[in-house]
């Protein structure tokens, strides 16, 4: 077996090990009419296992071990913001994939986090299947417990491949959610300067 350092999913060595999820992917593709033996096909039920695996690598993940005690006292009591930050989630309704930018903002109380821990963060929870509603929720609340500022700021902009491929079949609907805590929630000037450096970018 091998385990990658970044990600905690596993290749299964086919020559040596059973895989059950590789077995699984197989009687799919035969539902779906196709035959695992033929030759274009043949190595993709383990592939689509370690797809699966590395998708949904957030289950297996601790959101203390990935901040990794990256919280520093400083003092800085303005708005940091991480925005355009790549996320990449499956739909839990369909399996499809949903993509598109996550922006996060917070202002601290006694300590920052590390930048880059935050797209991190967004990782564990992206890394699952999700709907977006409850993915923007968890990254917001995260934040809110671990590093605890005066507030966060969370939204996120995603095309969800469940509407463009199939359903209403629309090609540029973009889905936005927004969760509001702390300062955020309750300072409608805090909240607009955020949506604004967001919209600026």
């Amino acid at each position: 077996m091998r385990t990658d350092e970044t990600t905690t999913w596993t290749e299964v060595d086919t020559a040596s090990e059973s895989d059950p999820l590789r077995d699984e992917i197989g009687s799919i593709l035969r539902h779906l009419g196709e035959d695992p033996a033929r030759e274009g096909l043949i190595q993709t039920p383990q592939r689509v296992a370690d797809s699966l695996r590395f998708l949904t690598a957030g289950y297996h993940q601790d959101v203390d071990k990935v901040l990794n005690g990256a919280l520093y006292s400083v003092a800085y009591d303005e708005m940091v913001i991480v925005k355009d930050i790549e996320i990449f989630s499956l739909c839990e309704h369909h399996l499809l994939p949903f993509f598109g930018r996550c922006h996060i903002a917070y202002v601290p109380t006694n300590k920052v986090v590390g930048l880059s821990k935050l797209p991190r963060l967004v990782d564990v929870f992206a890394r699952r299947l999700q709907v977006q509603e409850r993915l923007t929720n968890q990254i917001a609340e995260t934040i809110m417990d671990k590093i605890n500022p005066q507030g966060v700021g969370v939204v996120i902009e995603a095309k969800h491949l469940c509407m463009v491929m199939r359903g209403v079949e629309k090609q540029n609907c973009v889905a936005v959610t927004a969760a509001m805590l702390g300062v955020f929630r309750d300072s409608q000037q805090t909240r607009e300067e955020f949506l604004s450096l967001v919209r600026g970018r």
